[in-house]
């Protein structure tokens, strides 16, 4: 495919010119040999006819677009048996740009937006009637770029429009406390931020709390659509490339051209940028080893 083209060509200035991380390097090298037949694979014969078949080994790589397809399929399968019986709302929790660097710089940051979301969501069940401890259940999906693949920690969370209390089995509740999450989101993200950082935290943190008085952008509209295809959005660049190979328009050997659509206005937007500076957008997004970026939370958690 194209992008096995194009990683195959700048193999070399990958490792000695870019020094990527071990798991960069581990996905990008099987995605490469991924459905090579001088790897090896499995032979399948037809008792009947007789005829051969022989089938290459995959990769079963998160960087890989062909193995990573399938996975998201049973993922999303995995996800629509968890959910119970009634409305969901999709919510997007944002952070502010003057934060993503920390992230970047340090993964494992990752976890307190995962926890930081977690709280917040918890936090608002528990507001509504502390003595019943209303707890919903809900999805929480990492996705680290945005439509231009640069890098822009988000979290997806898909949580139901009801909670179960300590006594009573079942309440629908269809209004989210926008003020509450944003306002919520901010203080706990940066309180928590802020013990992770230290004192060399606290100046930018006074900052953004001056400049987001209303808090951190939280997306909480009730739905348009189904949660099954909520769920194959959210879940879709789980196990591949953060760009689908279609929007993927030429690679010339130099340069690489791409489009996507805006999301302010919906307009589609083409890039011609080189094909190193089209690698580094890619390559920044792939996880860590065994890093979770999907996880389930209230009476979704195994521990439920």
């Amino acid at each position: 495919n194209k992008l096995q083209s194009i990683f195959s060509d700048y193999y070399e200035h990958i490792l000695y010119e870019l020094r990527p991380r071990a798991s960069v390097i581990e996905n990008v090298s099987k995605m490469i040999d991924c459905g090579d037949y001088s790897k090896g694979g499995a032979f399948y014969g037809c008792p009947h006819c007789g005829r051969m078949k022989f089938v290459a080994f995959r990769c079963r790589s998160r960087f890989c677009p062909s193995c990573g397809n399938k996975y998201n399929q049973m993922r999303s399968l995995h996800m629509s048996f968890k959910l119970i019986s009634c409305t969901h709302r999709h919510c997007v929790f944002t952070i502010p740009e003057e934060l993503r660097g920390f992230f970047l710089n340090d993964r494992s940051l990752l976890n307190v937006l995962f926890h930081s979301v977690r709280d917040v969501v918890l936090g608002m069940f528990f507001q509504m009637n502390k003595s019943e401890h209303f707890t919903p259940g809900f999805i929480c999906v990492l996705h680290t770029f945005g439509r231009d693949l640069k890098w822009n920690p988000h979290i997806h969370a898909l949580i139901s429009e009801g909670a179960a209390g300590n006594f009573t089995a079942w309440r629908n509740i269809n209004h989210f406390d926008y003020s509450f999450l944003r306002l919520a989101f901010r203080k706990v993200l940066l309180e928590k931020l802020s013990f992770q950082l230290g004192s060399s935290f606290k100046r930018l943190k006074n900052e953004l709390y001056r400049k987001y008085p209303d808090g951190f952008y939280v997306r909480a509209k009730p739905n348009l659509c189904t949660p099954d295809v909520t769920i194959k959005y959210i879940s879709r660049y789980l196990g591949r490339p953060v760009i689908a190979t279609s929007r993927i328009d030429d690679y010339d050997g130099d340069f690489v051209t791409f489009h996507y659509t805006r999301h302010e206005d919906h307009k589609t937007i083409t890039e011609r940028i080189p094909a190193m500076d089209f690698i580094k957008r890619l390559i920044v997004h792939i996880p860590e080893k065994h890093f979770k970026m999907l996880r389930y939370y209230g009476i979704y958690a195994k521990h439920h």
